[in-house]
């Protein structure tokens, strides 16, 4: 499927019914952007300055966090149609330069929206402000659940429940990326985690290909 500008007020229609308001939806036609990446495309890095917020219509968006002290990554959620990256509010609200990345895990499409009418509409349009906070509530409960994971659950339990938040992001039971990508966003080894991948394997959990897991059952 693909999507063309002018297509806009049916897409909102169909990925964002929340946003019901008839000037919102008028205005995000107007201003709004569709924009594509590809799997593996870096979609915002860190240290850049946001200058769109992007309304996500097809695909999965994986949202990373980098340590300051010796530069690892986090995972802290995946993002899927019909979600937005409330993170990115934040610093195009407040001019900073972002502290997360951004990637396409597979080919995604988005409508970007000009950082200057993020703010403008919280207090124009309710279904506006009330799709942002939902956002920043839902994204919260997400990255408190990665800080739970981490400080309460072994890398076993920390596998599983990232590969069915991926598999849940893609709507996919098949999940493309090598072990290294894997333990790269579970912060561990690529050893650990192609052990912890054979016995889920073993166990019946999932059948291992070239750079892609399949989940089962």
């Amino acid at each position: 499927m693909t999507f063309e500008t002018g297509d806009i007020a049916s897409i909102l229609h169909q990925y964002f019914p929340r946003l019901a308001e008839r000037g919102l939806q008028e205005e995000i036609a107007q201003v709004g952007k569709i924009m594509h990446f590809r799997a593996g495309e870096i979609i915002m890095d860190y240290g850049s300055y946001i200058k769109m917020v992007p309304l996500i219509i097809k695909g999965s968006i994986k949202v990373t966090r980098e340590d300051d002290v010796d530069g690892r990554e986090i995972l802290l959620y995946f993002l899927s149609a019909g979600d937005t990256c409330s993170m990115s509010f934040t610093c195009c609200m407040t001019n900073k330069q972002s502290v997360i990345r951004t990637e396409a895990v597979e080919d995604t499409t988005i409508i970007g929206i000009p950082i200057q009418y993020v703010d403008r509409w919280m207090s124009q349009y309710q279904s506006w402000k009330n799709f942002i906070m939902t956002s920043y509530d839902n994204r919260l409960l997400e990255m408190v659940k990665v800080i739970d994971s981490i400080a309460f659950n072994n890398m076993d339990t920390r596998l599983q429940d990232y590969l069915l938040a991926r598999q849940a992001s893609t709507g996919s039971a098949t999940i493309q990326a090598t072990h290294q990508e894997i333990a790269n966003d579970l912060n561990a080894s690529r050893e650990a985690v192609s052990r912890m991948l054979k016995k889920m394997e073993n166990m019946g959990k999932v059948e291992l290909g070239r750079n892609q897991v399949r989940m089962l059952g």
